[in-house]
């Protein structure tokens, strides 16, 4: 997808203010209401930023590499919630065989974790496939293996 100066300069203003919120961006962006920031993060964006737990707007490692004009880091700093942790720790690498939401959620179960249910499990796989370091496969139904190794990812609560 190919950015507009506008929208290299708007992506740039999310990698400076993240987290931020819809009302920070109308301000930055002299928009009407957030509403209109929301759609043209949809429109303009989509691939670009994700919103993390608290539903504040953060940009994708992808997205900072374009904002900051670098490459692509070898590690990736990445903001992640507690059930996000704990997916990445379990989920198949790489090179293994793509696992469903109930099998990570299984895995989690079986390790003790807190008492997740699908639906939460499904929207932070889908969160960490947005964020670059999950994958998605579809099978008969969607799976899910990591995206990049373990250790190109370091865990940043303030990332």
């Amino acid at each position: 997808m190919s950015l507009s100066e506008t929208a290299r300069e708007r992506l740039a203003d999310i990698v400076e203010l993240q987290p931020t919120k819809n009302k920070e961006l109308q301000r930055r962006w002299e928009m009407e209401s957030g509403s209109e920031v929301h759609q043209y993060l949809e429109n303009e964006l989509r691939d670009y930023y994700y919103r993390d737990e608290n539903s504040l707007i953060r940009a994708t490692a992808e997205g900072v590499a374009i904002a900051t004009g670098e490459e692509m880091a070898d590690t990736l700093a990445v903001h992640m919630s507690d059930l996000e942790r704990d997916i990445f720790a379990v989920l198949a690498g790489p090179d293994e065989r793509s696992q469903s939401v109930v099998s990570v959620l299984h895995v989690l179960q079986d390790q003790g974790d807190e008492a997740y249910d699908v639906g939460e499990v499904r929207r932070a796989l889908q969160t960490l496939s947005r964020k670059g370091v999950v994958e998605k496969v579809q099978r008969t139904v969607p799976t899910f293996r990591l995206a990049v190794e373990r250790d190109a990812v370091v865990i940043d609560a303030e990332a």
